[in-house]
């Protein structure tokens, strides 16, 4: 028989709570991205792999205390621990790969366009394997235009949000850009839900694998862990303390731009 499914059992609860910790770590992995075009060579990778692993963080946690509300009537929900693990990974690696090409590109068309859809297809594949790691009674079944919206909601998005990271104008650039990455991870991620419907089997017992709160809650405590302290390692940093990077980061940023830095005049 056909499954009703609820989304939204605790109600805006965890809509927006999701929405929030997407926006935190498109926040801090987006910041990062911005900072490591103003370093130099040897401290970009470090602030590139820090912002992927933010960013993937960021929706990993967002798209499990989303699921934290969803429910089947008929079925209790378990999820498989290997496969729940292997969404986390995929999200930062995929994320990090679209994070570095636009790192070490720039913000030319061709790094963005690539940089954007293989992050956005980071975020798709973290959704639908995590969904892929469910244990219940019954099948999942998808509406295949609507995965697809889904798919590109995430690739626009995250290809608009490095485009704002990119430019390396302030912070409110950041803010916004951040706010369009949590767009982009909860729109697709709600998106992809609406095309879920579920077949229940009926049958009785208890699935393989274990509940949202034995699973979910302790796994989500690392991630949250990790953003805080990339938090504190990005508040800390001059350029965020300031709001500018310093002479020589500045020079290096725009040679690589083909830009040109005038000097400083002096007082009086």
């Amino acid at each position: 028989m056909q499954g009703t499914v609820d989304g939204f059992s605790y109600g805006l609860v965890t809509p927006l709570v999701a929405f929030f910790m997407a926006c935190l770590g498109g926040a801090l992995g987006l910041r990062c991205t911005t900072r490591s075009l103003l370093v130099t060579q040897s401290w970009r990778p470090g602030w590139l792999a820090l912002g992927s692993a933010a960013i993937g963080s960021g929706i990993w946690t967002m798209h499990f205390i989303a699921m934290m509300g969803f429910r089947v009537q008929g079925t209790p929900i378990h999820y498989d621990k290997p496969t729940t693990f292997a969404s986390l990974g995929v999200a930062i690696v995929m994320v990090g790969i679209g994070i570095f090409i636009v790192g070490y590109r720039g913000a030319t068309g061709t790094a963005l366009f690539t940089g954007g859809t293989v992050t956005g297809l980071g975020v798709a594949s973290m959704h639908y394997l995590g969904m892929a790691g469910m244990r219940l009674h019954g099948t999942l079944q998808y509406n295949t235009f609507t995965v697809g919206v889904s798919v590109v909601i995430a690739m626009a998005a995250a290809t608009a949000a490095l485009w704002a990271a990119v430019q390396v104008r302030g912070f409110s650039w950041s803010v916004g850009a951040s706010l369009v990455m949590g767009l982009a991870v909860t729109g697709m991620h709600y998106t992809g839900m609406a095309s879920l419907s579920v077949h229940v089997h009926g049958s009785g017992g208890t699935p393989a694998g274990d509940t949202p709160a034995e699973l979910l809650a302790p796994l989500m405590i690392g991630p949250l862990c990790f953003l805080l302290l990339a938090g504190v390692v990005v508040v800390f940093d001059p350029m965020m303390m300031t709001g500018r990077p310093d002479r020589r980061d500045a020079v290096e940023a725009a040679s690589r731009a083909g830009r040109t830095v005038r000097p400083l005049r002096r007082a009086g």
